[in-house]
């Protein structure tokens, strides 16, 4: 299919030719758009937040360099 002189791959395309909508981005710019609500309208929780998901993946890491410490 040309589309303005160029070729163009029908990915998704219905019966009639249609294209089917990408639900993959739809769901990433629908997540994107809950994250800043989230961060304008609760900015502390927000924050607070993401301390608690950084200091669980320091716990994780320390946890970890010290079962590879324990190893050798």
């Amino acid at each position: 299919m040309l589309y303005n002189g160029h070729e163009r791959r029908q990915t998704g395309a219905d019966a009639d030719g249609v294209d089917t909508v990408n639900l993959k981005k739809i769901l990433t710019f629908a997540g994107i758009a809950l994250l800043l609500f989230f961060l304008i309208a609760e900015p502390q929780q927000a924050a607070q937040l993401v301390q608690n998901i950084l200091n669980s993946l320091r716990t994780a890491a320390e946890a970890l360099i010290t079962f590879v410490r324990q190893l050798f």
